[in-house]
């Protein structure tokens, strides 16, 4: 199986990706928020984390082996759990995926199925069972820090801990997304969900002065 492929970006159409790996080009099915983030690296040494799986119909003897790919290991988990929808499946995963997994994982663990349901090739009776089924299970992808950031400020498993201490605390999920952004946005490292909890307060508690002084 191969899960991951470094190598430079030769070409890149709607649909694929071509990487150069010594003598050998691979071509590499990329949903549409891919290509766009690939964009500005064609001549550049990528690394894509992959899925390769067999293409075709059994019967008919005529399987095509496929390699998709994504810029982070979090993508490909989230895609894999999106194709496990019944009536989903890997290309109209694929042709879906045009938005951040952060914003489609936000959007399914607020059951907005409206806006689901404007993803290509879904349509409204497909949000809703991917709402049915997905929603609780990706609340730690709606938490992903954005591509632009060099590195991660905290581990998925301290963030997705931290959210449902908040939850728990009394937030709502929204809320709870919004303070470990803005806690995250600090540029801080935090290695345990402790220190996350006590910045996010903090900054809470900062807000929340700032409001008061300004209503006098």
């Amino acid at each position: 199986m191969i899960t991951k492929i470094t190598g430079e970006v030769v070409a890149l159409n709607e649909e694929t990706a071509t990487i150069r790996l010594g003598g050998l080009e691979y071509e590499v099915l990329i949903p549409e928020y891919t290509r766009r983030q690939l964009q500005d690296k064609v001549g550049t040494e990528v690394s894509l984390f992959t899925i390769d799986y067999l293409e075709g119909n059994p019967m008919q003897g005529r399987m095509i082996p496929r390699l998709i790919g994504f810029l982070s290991a979090a993508e490909r988990e989230f895609f894999e759990l999106f194709c496990s929808v019944d009536g989903v499946g890997i290309r109209k995963a694929l042709r879906a995926m045009v938005r951040p997994v952060k914003e489609l994982a936000a959007a399914i663990e607020e059951k907005d199925v409206k806006l689901l349901a404007t993803l290509p090739g879904v349509g409204p009776s497909t949000a809703e069972r991917i709402v049915a089924k997905l929603h609780r299970k990706v609340s730690m992808f709606a938490l992903m820090v954005s591509p632009e950031v060099p590195s991660p400020a905290a581990r998925p498993d301290v963030i997705s801990e931290t959210f449902e201490v908040l939850v728990r605390l009394g937030h709502s999920e929204a809320d709870a997304r919004r303070l470990i952004d803005a806690a995250l946005a600090t540029g801080q490292k935090f290695e345990d969900v402790q220190s996350l909890i006590q910045v996010i307060y903090q900054q809470s508690h900062v807000s929340d002065s700032s409001q008061k002084r300004g209503k006098r």
